[in-house]
């Protein structure tokens, strides 16, 4: 197969981890004779810095060129910390995934048995848990009406009846392809929004009689998560509760270094762990490079290439059990390993194998 790649590596410990993903599908797609081709594009603090604009038109055009994007992240101090900036690095985010119409965001929650001991759960509760959050990702109040002044301000939480039915279709071809249950989170019990959801989802779910569909409110969810995160299997929300549950369940597995996600929808899907850009660290080498290297497992999955994918998460629970591993995951006592190394094993690891 031949791919053509939009490389978007942002801000932060960004380009680091990005060389480790390229490095890694390079090795693949040499491996299992696949022909790659790269294009590097602008975004975040680094687009402001060069050209005034966060989601550039020459980065958006990139996109559209490519057959999926691998993006890192975005972030800088000097805006969070600036709250009359009218540019912000994350706006570049929000267009990319607005002009690709991306609404479908997929963060899978796993965890791995030589790091239970790491997540913030009793090991009795988190030891096999394994599943999905699909996230809207274009509508709600992130993208909804929106008035601030020095005293008023409001964000309107709008959906329509065909969003909320194309998301949860996404949502109940994961659960088809895993344990078929589904969760609804909503707040149906107070926001109009969420009713609608409700609503819809009760319509849809006889069309899928072979997936078990229940509904939990956010509250309740967020609690379940933590009580008992092995009740899940395919949880799917609106934006803004999907956001704050997908970082909740980012931690079960004890490092938000460790998980990718996939945003699909109407164009070109991008690949990205799901971790911030950590400036603190840029240039230390000290950065996880393993979301970023399984979001090109999931690359790679979303083609139906999976055995590419499957070698990939081999390779990295390899890296895992032999202990090579970034500081903030590393046993005590254990040997020094940055991102360059880390990555530099895996690919070694996949050219061996």
């Amino acid at each position: 197969m031949d791919f053509k790649i939009a490389v978007l590596p942002g801000d932060g410990i960004g380009p680091e981890i990005s060389v480790q993903g390229v490095d890694v599908m390079s090795a693949i797609c040499e491996k299992f004779g696949h022909n790659v081709e790269y294009q590097y594009a602008l975004c975040g603090a680094d687009a402001i810095d060069k050209v005034g604009d966060p989601f550039p038109e020459d980065t958006f055009k990139t996109c559209l060129w490519a057959d999926a994007v691998l993006f890192s992240a975005v972030g800088d101090p000097k805006f969070d910390n600036n709250p009359n900036a009218k540019v912000r690095p994350e706006q570049g985010l929000l267009a990319m995934r607005k002009q690709l119409g991306l609404y479908a965001n997929i963060r899978p929650v796993e965890t791995f048995d030589c790091l239970l001991h790491m997540s913030p759960l009793r090991k009795e509760l988190v030891e096999g848990a394994d599943f999905v959050c699909i996230r809207e990702l274009t509508g709600g109040m992130y993208f909804g009406e929106k008035l601030e002044g020095d005293d008023r301000a409001y964000d309107t939480n709008a959906y329509t009846r065909e969003e909320v039915e194309r998301i949860l279709r996404v949502a109940y071809s994961y659960a088809r392809r895993r344990r078929k249950h589904l969760t609804v989170v909503d707040k149906a019990n107070v926001l109009a929004s969420s009713r609608l959801w409700r609503k819809v989802a009760q319509q849809m779910a006889p069309e899928y009689p072979d997936v078990t569909t229940d509904f939990m409110y956010v509250d309740n969810a967020a609690m379940r998560m933590i009580q008992d995160p092995r009740f899940f299997d395919v949880m799917v929300t609106e934006n803004t509760f999907g956001d704050i549950l997908t970082d909740e369940g980012s931690v079960i597995s004890g490092s938000m270094g460790l998980l990718p996600s996939a945003s699909t929808g109407e164009k070109t899907p991008v690949f990205e762990p799901i971790h911030g850009s950590w400036p603190q660290a840029k240039g230390k080498n000290i950065a996880n490079p393993l979301a970023q290297i399984l979001s090109v497992a999931m690359l790679f999955e979303y083609f139906d290439l999976l055995e590419e994918g499957a070698l990939i998460r081999k390779a990295v629970n390899a890296s895992l059990d032999a202990n090579v591993r970034t500081p903030e995951i590393q046993v005590p006592g254990g040997a020094t390993y940055g991102t360059r190394e880390v990555g530099a094993w895996i690919v070694d690891y996949i050219r061996k194998a």
